[in-house]
């Protein structure tokens, strides 16, 4: 008996010709390619190492672009962004030891943000595994253990005929909600040793859809259309699923105000009647999340940023979509549905009720006031007018990458991402030197617009070697650093605690000069005449820093009472 699908496994008369007479001169790191091609990469990011030579001789014989940064974790910030903007598989080639250890921070941040990122590290020989038998430099004990708490999932391979399966694997796994970095590990000598194997020409990892089950958002929609106050949260998940516009219909159809997080800017329009913007770190915004009747909460674990420092307390029935299954009730009891966002937004839309509730935008604008009365009264003209200009000098379809600087802090809750999926930080793991290196991963992706990276000075300081870069491949991206002379942040979080703060102020560059070192023209701008210095870094071809002087001051928080 034949089956269908017997039919498709059989190779066509090229595959089978091509399976026999595989050119000479190939070696592991070509299977590598071979199979990364064959998945449908475009881009690669990383830095060579001893033993990874083989994987980046082999780039060498393919059309793979290749990204080569100047530190392995800004490679894998480039790699996180290049997967954020594309919703594409970013692969990371990496080396043993050092080359692999220094990309870790970056995966954190690539895992909190749910960002598939592919890191394919070297190994030492086989016969040296296990760890100080045979001294290989740098050689460590048991390698993959360094990534496994950190990555959604870890490949090894021990002999070349593993490489495009081991690879596969981990390429559907990325890619399967919820997005994540993983890792894969080549010893150096499979990578070197010539190969006899054919090229690898087909190759499926189709990632699983993760759908919602029919009873669970049977249940949410009969919530939701009998309640009185419904409200909606907005995670990164509605973004990374390309669901806001399921989402505005639901919201519409509802009448139910919605709030993004930090990670979901974007997700829903900032001038929507409905749209209750970003102020998450506002004791009047959370008030109104605990009077909601039902809360449906989309693509949020509601962790500590989301949850106004975890002081929420929800009174009303919580539904909540999540696509990471450790996620789901993880800080508040609710009807948890595991599943991709917009497949889940999809299924509600067709179950829900139509609900009209004409006071609702009326409670939207009354709550945004309180929060505009708020800020005001506390004397913050100069921060609210920076990021005026930036919003101002920055075009809507352009993405930004802000590092956790105290401007950072002001446009989680404050900057109108016009558009879903355009503006970005590192506030999923929160390490710092993330702007940058992530603003030259969106600008390969995409060259034909502009890409803002957002600093202070002591997060630049991270990434200054990463100016090469910008320049060597001639990226449009500018660089915003604003210069308070240390860490802001938490020199502000210091001197509220102890009084006095330490350790936080810097010697640093000349900026301009420093920029103009590595070919990169560089501006020192006022907060007067930012917004047109900015406009004109952006409309140039090319990397560019400009630099604000500015001690600027967070808005006082609200959640501790």
């Amino acid at each position: 008996m034949t089956h269908d699908h017997d039919l498709e496994l059989r190779p066509t008369a090229a595959q089978t010709e091509a399976a026999l007479n595989p050119p000479a001169g190939r070696n592991g790191g070509d299977l590598v390619v071979e199979t990364l091609r064959g998945l449908g990469a475009a881009t690669v990011f990383g830095l060579p190492g001893q033993h990874a030579l083989g994987m980046f001789d082999a780039l060498r014989r393919s059309d793979l672009a290749y990204v080569g940064l100047r530190v392995e974790n800004n490679a894998g910030f480039a790699a996180d962004a290049y997967g954020r903007v594309t919703g594409e598989v970013a692969p990371l080639l990496l080396s043993t030891g050092p080359g692999a250890l220094t990309s870790l921070a970056a995966l954190q941040e690539a895992a909190a943000a749910s960002a598939p990122v592919l890191a394919i590290g070297s190994q030492v020989p086989v016969a040296g595994l296990g760890g100080g038998r045979h001294g290989y430099l740098h050689e460590l004990r048991d390698q993959q253990a360094s990534f496994r708490d950190v990555v959604k999932s870890v490949h090894t391979v021990r002999t070349q005929s593993q490489i495009p399966s081991a690879i596969a694997a981990a390429w559907e796994s990325a890619l399967t909600a919820p997005h994540g970095p993983v890792w894969v590990e080549i010893p150096q000598d499979v990578l070197l040793a010539e190969t006899t194997l054919p090229q690898v020409t087909a190759v499926d990892a189709t990632p699983r859809d993760l759908v919602p089950r029919p009873e669970l958002t049977a249940v949410a929609a009969d919530l939701l259309t009998k309640a009185e106050r419904p409200v909606i949260i907005a995670g990164g998940g509605v973004v990374r699923a390309d669901a806001s516009g399921k989402l505005r219909a639901l919201a519409e159809k509802l009448d139910a105000p919605v709030v993004t997080t930090f990670g979901g800017k974007g997700a829903f329009p900032w001038e929507h009647p409905l749209s209750l913007r970003s102020w998450l770190e506002d004791r009047h915004t959370t008030d109104l999340l605990e009077d909601a009747d039902v809360l449906l909460v989309v693509g949020s674990g509601l962790g500590e940023l989301s949850s106004n420092y975890h002081t929420f307390r929800p009174r009303g029935r919580v539904i909540q979509i999540e696509a990471d299954p450790g996620k789901l009730e993880s800080n508040h009891p609710a009807l948890g549905i595991h599943a991709d966002a917009r497949l889940a937004l999809t299924a509600l839309l067709e179950t829900v009720g139509e609900r009209h509730d004409p006071a609702a935008p009326e409670r939207v604008a009354a709550l945004l006031a309180k929060v505009r009365e708020r800020i005001a009264a506390q004397g913050l003209t100069l921060e609210q007018d920076v990021l005026g200009a930036v919003r101002s000098a920055l075009p809507d379809t352009s993405p930004s990458f802000w590092d956790m600087t105290i401007l950072a802090y002001w446009a989680w809750s404050a900057f109108d991402a016009r558009r879903p999926n355009t503006m970005h930080s590192a506030q999923g793991a929160g390490g710092l030197g993330y702007g940058f290196p992530a603003a030259i991963g969106a600008a390969a992706a995409d060259p034909t617009r502009p890409v803002l990276a957002v600093s202070g000075d002591g997060g630049a300081m991270y990434s200054i070697a990463e100016l090469a870069t910008a320049r060597q491949y001639g990226l449009n991206v500018t660089w915003l650093i604003v210069d308070d002379g240390g860490y802001g942040i938490l020199r502000e979080y210091m001197a509220d605690a102890f009084g006095e703060a330490t350790a936080t102020e810097l010697a640093r560059p000349d900026f301009v000069a420093l920029a103009e070192s590595f070919g990169v023209p560089g501006v020192r701008t006022s907060p007067e005449t930012l917004r047109d210095d900015l406009a004109k870094a952006l409309a140039e071809p090319g990397p560019s820093v400009v630099v604000l002087p500015a001690l600027l001051r967070m808005f006082a928080p609200t959640h501790l009472g």
